[in-house]
């Protein structure tokens, strides 16, 4: 048997794919909507297609599959993900691209689900929060390095590219997942409807609004920064880039950094992730008329991404029989809040009150989801969970 730091690093090789394939697309819109002959708001529906594959695709593949092994469900995962990226790379139209990213997002979730169960299944138990980390390591990293580079290449060789460079990466994760990661025997007790008990679990569906709610403040900020910093920063858009990494490096640390206390006290430190978010977003504002100090407060609000890691864990101690299908959904969640952020975060601007609102309505989704962590702290003591 391998060691658990080479398989959890093959593992990571996927998320590294994934994080490219999602937020790379965002930053080569407009290319894509030139050569496809559409408007870039029109081009914006492949992201959208995308987030809704995730989050038809986590639980659905969750379900289906409950009786395969975890290696080759995640071989296959990585496989057909390569294929829609490849041909997402090939699309001739408009329409074509749409069908091709919601495919594309389908195999997302169930993936990172998945993979993080195999992941914590080979530490101790007081290690899985950082065991999961690693493997969201990859996505973080995507965002600080893989982006950049695969939109350099898309700019210099053409967007088609990009998703060329997405394909090999999963081609690559499922040759390393085959060849490290451990196997492992179906479970004959496995079934669709023991997954799907999941679902009449109160804690499972308490953990999925935490993210669903109190991560929507971090993509509020997010996908405005770089309108913030042209309009209210007075930036070069030049230095839009560094910012992005530097949120990306907050990410990075923070899913270094925090599953060490998560191990030890796991609700506690999702609890004290979601006031430190709402008050980095509350700081949104104040900071953003200085280059300086906007970027050192986009990094402390990527400190708080961590979040993710800590409730995937969370999810594995309430979700019973059920753990691929809980797992999965934290990613339809985490997908829920990329829209819900943004949505709220644009009625802010559109009412007037500016780039820098998306902070304090950031902020407000934080508290929003700390009230439901109190919720399911103060029922989890009552019930012993």
């Amino acid at each position: 048997m391998f060691h658990p730091g080479i398989v959890h690093l093959a593992l990571a090789m996927g998320g590294f794919a994934i994080g490219i394939a999602e937020f790379a697309t965002m930053s080569l819109l407009p290319f894509f909507a030139h050569d496809l002959h559409v408007s870039e708001p029109q081009a914006g529906h492949a992201i959208s297609a995308y987030a809704l594959g995730v989050v038809v695709g986590a639980p659905v593949i969750a379900v289906l599959s409950a009786r395969m092994t975890r290696r080759t469900l995640l071989i296959a995962l990585m496989g057909f993900f390569a294929l829609m990226n490849g041909l997402s790379g090939l699309a001739p139209d408009y329409h074509t691209m749409l069908a091709l990213r919601f495919l594309a997002g389908l195999p997302h979730g169930a993936y990172f689900g998945i993979a993080m169960l195999v992941a914590a299944s080979l530490v101790p138990t007081d290690r899985r929060t950082a065991a999961v980390g690693r493997v969201l390591l990859g996505l973080t990293i995507a965002t600080t390095i893989g982006v950049p580079l695969a939109n350099g290449v898309g700019q210099a060789i053409g967007w088609r590219w990009a998703f060329a460079i997405v394909a090999g990466l999963a081609l690559l994760t499922a040759i390393l997942v085959l060849i490290f990661a451990p196997r492992d025997a179906a479970n004959s007790k496995a079934s669709p409807l023991h997954e799907l008990s999941a679902l009449g679990r109160k804690h499972v569906w308490l953990t999925l609004a935490i993210g669903a709610i109190g991560f929507g403040g971090l993509f509020s900020v997010y996908t405005y920064l770089a309108s913030t910093m042209l309009a209210v920063t007075h930036t070069s858009p030049a230095l839009v880039p560094v910012t992005l990494c530097v949120f990306g490096a907050g990410l990075t640390a923070g899913n270094i950094i925090v599953p060490r206390f998560a191990d030890r006290a796991l609700m506690a430190t999702a609890g004290g992730l979601l006031l430190w978010s709402a008050a980095t977003l509350a700081l949104y504002p104040l900071a953003a008329g200085n280059f300086w100090t906007l970027t050192a407060d986009v990094f402390l609000i990527g400190l708080g991404g961590a979040l993710a890691t800590v409730l995937q864990t969370r999810l594995m101690d309430v979700a019973g029989e059920a753990q691929s299908l809980a797992a999965a959904l934290n990613h339809s969640a985490f997908n829920v809040a990329n829209a819900l952020g943004p949505w709220l975060g644009g009625m802010a601007v559109a009412a007037g009150y500016g780039w820098t609102s998306t902070g304090l309505v950031g902020a407000g989704l934080a508290l929003a989801g700390f009230a439901v962590w109190a919720i399911a702290v103060v029922l989890a003591k009552r019930e012993g969970v």
